[in-house]
């Protein structure tokens, strides 16, 4: 059985993995095609709402893929929230850069909606900073000119693609990948969940954690073993599609599992 990650609108961050009956892992050219590239930027976003900055990075994410793939389509690992790896290490920031994560908001791409992206975000973090020795800082001072060449870690904007409700990047990203991205979409009814919710899935994304549900315990959704196991697996875990054999049924909250890796990857 083979899983393909499938983007609709208006789900959460993206949909979940559909189940096909063969044995056959995705050719490249299917790989490519279930993925969404951004018009603008010529990212693919891949897995619901990480990103592959390029075509050759697209490659890379397809042969760790491959390497993960087993005969039943589920990832081979028995691994026991998760970081993502890379080059075999723990994809974090240093120490001293988690206690100065900055950012600006984009007042001109979010308009009348900008003060609700700056309580949204200011909550978000405050639920990772909570969780482990990170410190998220608005540097508000850029905000009437934020974009990607702002001098912050990264920067906050708002498309209207209907692809994904927000997507944002790994540590390892380069800068002008660094940015959380918010579709207009995450402005509309998406009732369990709130735009603070969205976002701190997102900013788990920024501190390094994957997805949860591509461990093999999820049964679903897998993308790949490029990861490493801070904790047991978490179904309810903020990281982890509810719609993906996820529990948690409400907003998307941290878990007391979510908390325990955060002081794991930022103690």
């Amino acid at each position: 059985m083979r899983i393909i990650h499938l983007a609709f609108a208006s789900v959460l961050l993206a949909a979940c993995a559909g189940e096909v009956t063969e044995t056959e892992p995705l050719t490249f050219e299917e790989f490519r095609a279930q993925a969404f590239q951004e018009p603008d930027t010529g990212v693919y976003i891949i897995n619901g709402d990480e990103m592959a900055e390029n075509e050759a990075l697209l490659q890379e994410a397809y042969d760790r893929y491959l390497e993960s793939v087993d005969t039943s389509g589920i990832g081979s690992s028995s691994h026991e929230s998760i970081v993502n790896v890379v080059g075999g290490q723990w994809d974090r920031w240093s120490s001293s850069q988690a206690q100065n994560i900055t950012y600006c908001i984009s007042s001109k791409s979010f308009g009348s909606r900008y003060s609700a992206v700056v309580s949204a975000m200011n909550s978000a973090a405050g639920a990772w900073e909570a969780a482990g020795r990170l410190n998220f800082v608005h540097d508000s001072s850029q905000d009437g000119n934020c974009s990607a060449r702002s001098n912050v870690v990264f920067d906050v904007q708002q498309v209207c693609r209907g692809q994904y409700l927000a997507r944002s990047f790994f540590p390892s990203s380069k800068r002008r990948s660094r940015e959380v991205l918010i579709d207009c979409t995450s402005f509309g009814n998406i009732s369990p969940w709130t735009l603070a919710g969205v976002l701190r899935h997102e900013l788990g994304h920024t501190i390094g954690l994957r997805h949860e549900h591509t461990r093999p315990e999820s049964g679903t959704c897998f993308e790949d073993n490029n990861w490493a196991a801070l904790t047991a697996y978490d179904s309810s875990s903020v990281m982890h599609y509810p719609q993906c054999n996820g529990t948690q049924n409400g907003d998307l909250v941290l878990t007391n599992l979510d908390k325990t890796g955060a002081g794991i990857l930022y103690p």
